[in-house]
């Protein structure tokens, strides 16, 4: 098999970790949403989630002074609005109001839920050790909701430059050992 060499910048196209959220933040009387699709699973009890974001961004900076957020998991029907949020920033634009999601408060976290979006999980810092270095918060989810009318989520994942993957048919490969 021939092999040729792949730009170092384009490798997070080859290890796209899960699907594209939305992370809402608030700071100021005013609340705002950012694309991000840099974040893994860490732990599963409490469940802690890795996050990379911008210093560039201003959630960056709303994460970091109020110390919560909240993960919203969209379908592929807002792939649209995911990506404008994504294209937009927040400092000086309400993306709830120009791209029409609704705000919906949260019970662990004073920042809100995205109503339609299918699972939010409400978080807090829980080690920002590794932000001044690598702009990775570690996050621990305090509070999850999901909407039990979406059977089978059709979340959307970067594939960068533009493209989007869908997620599309389950496969079980379970064997059991001996």
């Amino acid at each position: 098999m021939t092999r040729r060499s792949f730009p170092l910048a384009d490798v997070y196209r080859l290890l796209e970790p899960g699907p594209v959220v939305l992370v809402t933040t608030a700071g100021g009387g005013r609340a705002n949403i950012m694309a991000m699709s840099w974040h893994t699973m860490m732990e599963f009890e409490p469940p802690l989630v890795g996050c990379v974001i911008s210093g560039r961004n201003h959630s960056f900076g709303l994460l970091r002074t109020s110390r919560e957020c909240v993960i919203n998991i969209p379908t592929f029907d807002l792939a649209r609005k995911v990506v404008q949020c994504g294209n937009t920033s927040g400092r000086r634009v309400d993306k709830f109001k120009r791209f029409g999601l609704t705000p919906v408060a949260s019970s662990h976290v004073d920042v809100p839920r995205i109503d339609e979006c299918y699972a939010n999980l409400e978080c807090r810092i829980a080690d920002a050790r590794m932000v001044d270095r690598y702009n990775l918060f570690v996050l621990e989810v305090v509070k999850a909701w999901i909407d039990p009318s979406v059977k089978k989520p059709r979340t959307i994942h970067h594939a960068g430059r533009g493209a989007f993957v869908v997620d599309g048919e389950t496969i079980r490969l379970r064997s059991r050992m001996k």
